[in-house]
This record gives structure tokens, C-alpha cells and sequence, in this order.
């Protein structure tokens, strides 16, 4: 969206088709980010205004980013954040570096030179914005700069734009919870609500003995399909036992019938078991198969790692992997810390093939 003032189309010749190409190059840069844009050119009035914020309200938007192409009321704002209750990014662009201050002082008609300056007039109304944003609670953040020939600009409007369509994507994501917390680590208790009210989206709490007896259903010919699936994608070390490999490719069959059934986004989950043979034997061999999720944008952290699933998520979603990590050590010869885990990994962000060993224990952690 853009805003003007109505009273200056008549007095200044020229300029609001002037602005309007501006606007134009904004929403063809957008677009450049495959975003879905809902341009409504210049509002200028309070009426168009309310329209405005309807218009942006039933299309359901995700983001507004507010153009300031010249000096406008900012009772031509209010209505339209105060009804699309989404983040704001006020755009306080220059069209160019500066003002021809040659040309400009050159013009005999002083009408004309009004007019040229309010064409650069974006920051004037910024204060009076972001006054009024303030003081009516209205978070927004700015970019400045200028309309062309400035990369920073516009590799933050990118940026904004990534973070609404990861925002959107955790808004209606599914995180499957499965087993319960490992028993002592503090830290990574959490407040589920919170975490709906943080990012929205849905949590389906899951029961193990529904993934073991998903094992049961699984036949020769899905086993030997998901066997062919780790080969490709892992480097399967010779010391690992076959009937180990069998077992891990079942439980990920079975996986792959748990996500599909309630269309999980993401998954934490922690058994520790108590006797029952069939769960110990699902939940002693998840890793592959949570790792193969894992690398197809459906992250799953161990431990009932809650906190952790949500970040592996934004992360992915941003395309920038996302792996269930812990601190190891300290290296201080390479200056480095050494990071990773024996639970899920993700196959997209390692540099060549993960290679699989065979681990006789589970460091105290059996389950996970």
C-alpha cells in the first residue's frame, strides 16, 4: 500500500501518476520475491482508507509494507493497520540520492517546484506515522533508503518478506508431540499454549503404541522400498547389522503412515518404556526414519524437544536446514566448537552423504 493526500492531484500536475509509478516498482519488486501482492495504489483519503483495510482483511494478507511516497495524513493509516492486524514495514524510500538542486532552482514556476519537492517528500509524514503508531500500540518497523539503486533496501524488504511466509507456514503448521519429557532436563519444559499463542498452528498429541502398531501393517515390499530410500541417501557403514537396517526401515515406513494420517509439519518425541517390548523396539529405532523426515521439511527433534521441533522448523522453512543439536566440546587449537547429536539429522545441510553406525547404547538416554 501506498499513501498521498488527495488535494495535492489538482494543485501539482503530474504528480500523482508520478507516485504511482513509484508504487509500481515496489510491487514489481515484490513479486521478484514470489510473493502474492495485493496493490491498491495510493490511498489518499479516510475513506479509501477504511476500504482499504477491508479489502486487506478479506484477502487475508500477511504483511503490510506501507510506501510513504509523499506527505500524507496519518488518518489515511490508522484504519488500514488497525483492521489488517498484521506487521507493518513503513518504506521510507527517496526516489533518488537526492534533489537536482540545479533543476530545481532553474523552475520559474514555484507551483512546479512544490510539486518536484513533494515527489521527494517521503520522510515528512514518517515522525507523524510512527507517532500515531506509537501511542495507539502499533508495532512497525522501517526501512529507509532509497527507491533505486540501493541493494540494502531491498535485501531487507526480501528478508521481510522470507519472514512472513515462514510466519504464514508456522501459523498452520502441525506439531506432533509424541511419549513424554525426558525426566530432569529443566530446560526444555514448555508452555504449550504459549507456543500457539507464539506461532499458532496445531499440536496433536500422539500415543507410541499408535507408531508400533503403524509397524505391524508395514509389508515386505514398503520395507524394501524405504531399505533402497536409506542407501541413497546415507552412507550405510559395513559393520551395520542387516536385521537392524530391516528394523529401522519398518519403524520408518510406519513413521511415514503416522505423518500422512495427521499431516505433520514437525514432530518431538521421547520414550523412555517400561517393559512393553513392541514400543522399546519402535522407539530404539526412529533415528533413520526421523532423520529421512527430517530432510523432507518435516523436523524432528528427540527428547520431547519442543522448543527445539519449532526452531527446526523456522529454520527449514527458511531453507536453511535445521538439525537436532547439542554443544559437545570445546576445540580451542581451531577455535570451534563441536556440535551434533545421535538422534536426527538432517541429510540436506551435511556436506556429502551421513554416514550410519551401529551404537551398542544409548549413553543412559534409552529411547531416544
Amino acid at each position: 500500500m501506498s499513501i498521498g493526500l488527495q488535494a495535492y492531484w489538482e494543485q501539482f500536475s503530474g504528480l500523482k501518476d508520478r507516485l504511482a509509478g513509484y508504487i509500481n516498482i515496489i510491487a514489481n519488486g515484490l513479486e521478484a520475491f514470489d510473493a502474492d501482492i495485493i496493490n491498491l495504489g495510493l490511498i489518499d483519503t479516510p475513506e479509501t482508507a477504511f476500504e482499504s483495510g477491508n479489502k486487506f482483511k478479506a484477502e487475508d494478507v500477511d504483511i503490510l509494507f506501507l510506501y510513504v511516497s509523499t506527505y500524507a495524513l496519518s488518518s489515511t493509516v490508522l484504519p488500514v493497520v488497525k483492521k489488517a492486524k498484521v506487521p507493518v514495514i513503513v518504506l521510507n524510500l527517496s526516489p533518488e540520492a537526492s534533489i537536482d538542486y540545479k533543476t530545481f532552482n532553474k523552475l520559474e514556476d514555484r507551483t512546479k517546484m512544490t510539486g518536484e519537492w513533494l515527489a521527494y517528500c517521503s520522510a515528512c509524514s514518517v515522525p507523524e506515522i510512527a507517532n500515531v503508531f506509537n501511542r495507539c500500540k502499533i508495532p512497525f518497523f522501517q526501512i529507509t533508503g532509497m527507491l533505486h539503486n540501493d541493494p540494502h533496501v531491498w535485501k531487507e524488504i526480501e528478508e521481510w518478506v522470507e519472514a512472513a511466509r515462514v510466519a504464514k507456514i508456522m501459523y498452520y503448521n502441525r506439531l506432533g508431540i509424541m511419549g513424554n519429557y525426558y525426566g530432569g532436563m529443566m530446560d526444555i519444559y514448555t508452555d504449550l499454549t504459549l507456543q500457539a499463542a507464539t506461532f499458532g498452528g496445531h499440536m496433536e498429541v500422539l500415543e507410541i503404541d499408535e507408531l508400533s502398531h503403524l509397524c505391524t501393517t508395514v509389508t515386505n515390499r514398503e520395507t524394501e522400498l524405504k531399505l533402497q530410500e536409506i542407501h541413497n541417501l546415507f552412507d550405510v557403514q559395513a559393520d551395520c547389522a542387516e536385521d537392524e537396517l530391516n528394523r529401522a526401515a519398518v519403524t520408518a515406513v510406519a513413521l511415514d503412515k503416522l505423518v500422512a494420517k495427521y499431516n505433520l509439519g514437525s514432530l518431538a518425541y521421547y520414550h523412555k518404556g517400561t517393559g512393553n517390548e513392541a514400543n522399546e523396539n519402535t522407539a530404539t529405532s526412529v533415528i533413520l526414519g526421523n532423520s529421512i523426515l527430517t530432510g523432507k521439511h518435516i523436523p524432528v527433534a528427540g527428547e520431547y524437544e519442543i522448543k527445539n521441533a519449532q526452531a527446526m522448523k523456522i529454520m527449514d522453512s527458511f531453507g536453511a536446514g535445521g538439525s537436532f543439536t547439542e554443544y559437545y566440546a570445546m576445540d580451542f587449537n581451531d577455535d570451534v566448537v563441536l556440535m551434533g547429536h545421535d538422534g536426527p539429522c538432517h541429510p540436506q545441510i551435511a556436506e556429502g552423504k551421513i554416514k550410519v553406525k551401529p551404537l551398542k547404547v544409548y549413553h543412559g538416554k534409552v529411547g531416544n
